[in-house]
């Protein structure tokens, strides 16, 4: 039998260490998770979640499960949504801690910040998404809803619509962690950026029509923190980047 090259022990190495983080990353949202199960458990959790909806419906009304297991299984899945949010810190470490050993101590100055406010503008996103969008979105939607109509949402679409609407806008909070991450790279500098300024607002109302509902408090409740975001990410970047530059780099 051949011994291993120092290549194939090294790939190895890095995959038992991708492993390592990938268990650990896992371990620490089975503990939140097991944590939310004790409290505030998954049936208040999923009540917290449906406050904007029920308070856009008629007083005493509630939402319906046309499923058997559904009105088990949906609260679970809330449950495991929030502790993946929750523990996305934690996971974003581990991402960090697996790629850090193979960085400069200029590339570690970027890492650390960029973890952090990851984790901290997707948190905003969601915690923007439920206390100022959720409640003008439904309110907006069940004003214009027929009187003939009786609402009565399912708790699985309004699962899907939440998860949905939260990760569009999780995501769409990332926007200045990528301009700098973009500028950082050399990709494109600040001053090209600038200069599709208005190409950028454009394409923000675009994706805002495509991921969320057809109604304009919706697409404008994205699009225009989008923009404002991406000109965040242009005042932000050439400080970061000043700041995580090597000492041989020109300024």
């Amino acid at each position: 039998m051949s011994e291993e090259t120092p290549v194939e022990e090294t790939f190895i190495s890095h995959l038992i260490e991708l492993r390592d983080r990938l268990v650990k990353a896992s371990i620490g949202i089975a503990i939140v998770c097991a944590a939310l199960m004790f409290w505030p458990g998954p049936a208040a959790i999923y009540d917290i979640i449906a406050a904007p909806m029920l308070a856009s419906l008629p007083a005493g009304s509630k939402m319906i499960a046309t499923g058997v297991i559904s009105p088990f299984l949906v609260p679970m899945k809330v449950t495991l949504l929030i502790a993946f949010i929750l523990a996305l810190p934690w996971v974003l470490y581990q991402l960090w801690a697996f790629i850090a050993p193979g960085l400069y101590a200029h590339e570690k100055r970027l890492i650390a910040p960029l973890v952090i406010s990851s984790s901290v503008l997707f948190a905003a996103g969601v915690a923007f998404c439920y206390f100022f969008v959720f409640g003008r979105v439904f309110h907006f939607i069940s004003d214009f809803s027929p009187s003939s109509i009786a609402v009565t949402p399912d708790i699985e679409n309004y699962l899907d619509f939440v998860m949905s609407m939260c990760l569009a806008f999780g995501a769409t909070f990332e926007v200045p962690v990528v301009v700098v991450v973009l500028v950082r790279m050399g990709i494109v500098s600040v001053a090209k950026l600038k200069e599709v300024r208005a190409y950028v607002i454009v394409g923000a109302f675009v994706i805002a029509a495509i991921v969320t509902p057809p109604d304009v408090v919706s697409q404008f409740s994205l699009a225009i923190p989008m923009w404002l975001l991406y000109e965040l990410g242009l005042l932000v970047a050439p400080v970061f980047v000043k700041a995580t530059q090597a000492p041989e780099e020109p300024v």
